[in-house]
């Protein structure tokens, strides 16, 4: 079995893109996804959200809710706001956000090569979370939100990808947000051989987000299994491939409700014997590594963690930003020792502003803030290749993928 196979995608009819595509599933709450798809009927969101076209209240995880989406997903196939390519083809997907530019393959991956860990994995999995993706899946036959994965670049794959985006977009357009979205048909044989053969020939590829939809096309192909109802199309899970030398990682914040019983001017002195403190007159956005900004009392300070605190390189999660501020801040000195579950501390992504650090201390809902530098890509690569789990909420991909614009039918039609 291949790493990556093309399928033949389920997607919007070029008229309708701009009415169908829609945020990632889990970057809105269902009263934001309400609002969103409100007077707009063919918006996937109808289909990744189904809860909004249920009663106020309906629990989003009620069998209603999984039958609701099959519901609305055959309705936009049947309205022919939907079709299905005619067979399998790669795409070129190339996202736009300012002036960062990426540019990915989309495929479906082999979900024995993630068993296998050759599909490389950082993070833990939480169980609610995979099982409300195992059962959108089987309930719609398909894989509508893909995963966001990884590769050390190419010169075989960028030569086909310069080749194909030379030529007329399928979908070229903006989102609400400004990012712009665009979309090329890999179709000729001998393209689809190359990038089959080339990935094939790579030792890994890495998760950057999609955990949970990852871990679920996992278990619904043993589900299928067991049944008897294997085929191809279940044995590989939808993905957006982007090289590493074009991914943008922003940083993820920190906010804590309380001081731990602690005055302000008694932290402070705390903080000091693990970090210099120096405060500054603007907001601190980390300049590199092993740096902190923090926002306390209304004001900014910029900690840099003492030298010897740092572990040593053959240690790739501890020396992570994220583990040198909860193991030598926020853990001994705040109390917070599992941020997973802990309700005292909230994560704020990078895409917001350090704005938004001081408006949350500022209201009074928390105590105090710390702004982190960006994990770095190669540092999510050591620990994926160390077999280990970064802590959570260490990477904040941007731009996000759209839902809605392409999805992988489980049958056999679909590889």
């Amino acid at each position: 079995m291949s790493l990556i196979r093309p399928f033949a995608a389920l997607r919007p009819v070029p008229e309708h893109v701009a009415d169908v595509i829609a945020p990632p599933y889990d970057v809105l709450n269902t009263e934001e996804a309400r609002a969103r798809a409100d007077s707009r009927p063919h918006s996937f969101l109808h289909i990744s959200r189904p809860e909004i076209d249920l009663p106020e209240g309906t629990d989003p995880f009620a069998p209603e809710v999984y039958a609701q989406g099959t519901e609305n997903l055959q309705r936009l196939i049947k309205e022919n706001i939907l079709f299905r390519e005619d067979s399998p083809c790669y795409y070129i997907y190339r996202l736009v956000m300012g002036e960062h530019v990426q540019t990915g393959l989309v495929a479906v991956a082999s979900v024995a090569d993630y068993d296998s860990n050759r599909i490389r994995k950082h993070e833990f999995t939480r169980p609610e979370k995979e099982d409300d993706r195992v059962r959108q899946i089987d309930a719609l036959n398909a894989q509508t939100g893909p995963v966001f994965l990884t590769y050390r670049h190419n010169d075989k794959v960028d030569e086909v990808v310069t080749k194909v985006t030379a030529g007329t977009p399928e979908y070229d357009l903006q989102a609400d947000d400004g990012v712009q979205h665009t979309l090329w048909v890999v179709n000729d044989a001998d393209d689809i051989q190359t990038l089959t053969d080339t990935f094939d020939a790579m030792d890994c590829l890495y998760i950057a987000d999609g955990h949970h939809r990852s871990a679920a096309g996992s278990r619904v192909a043993a589900m299928r299994r067991e049944a008897g109802q294997a085929s191809t199309a279940s044995d590989y899970f939808l993905s957006v491939i982007f090289p590493d030398n074009q991914m943008k990682i922003l940083d993820y914040n920190r906010v804590v409700k309380d001081l731990n019983g602690m005055s302000e001017a008694d932290f402070l002195a705390a903080v000091e014997k693990n970090f210099s403190v120096e405060k500054t007159a603007e907001a601190v956005s980390p300049a590199s590594t092993q740096e902190f900004g923090m926002y306390l009392g209304g004001n900014w300070y910029r900690l840099k963690i003492k030298p010897e605190l740092v572990p040593a390189s053959d240690d790739p999660v501890g020396r992570l930003d994220v583990s040198l501020l909860q193991n030598n801040l926020i853990s001994p000195l705040l109390g917070i020792d599992n941020p997973r579950v802990d309700k005292r501390i909230d994560f704020v992504g990078g895409i917001r502003g350090l704005g938004e650090l001081e408006k949350r201390v500022n209201s009074g809902e928390m105590a105090v803030a710390f702004s982190l530098h960006p994990t770095v890509l190669d540092d999510l690569m050591a620990v994926a290749d160390a077999n280990e789990v970064m802590p959570p909420k260490s990477t904040w991909f941007e731009p996000k993928l759209a839902d809605g614009l392409v999805s992988h039918v489980l049958d056999e039609k679909g590889c």
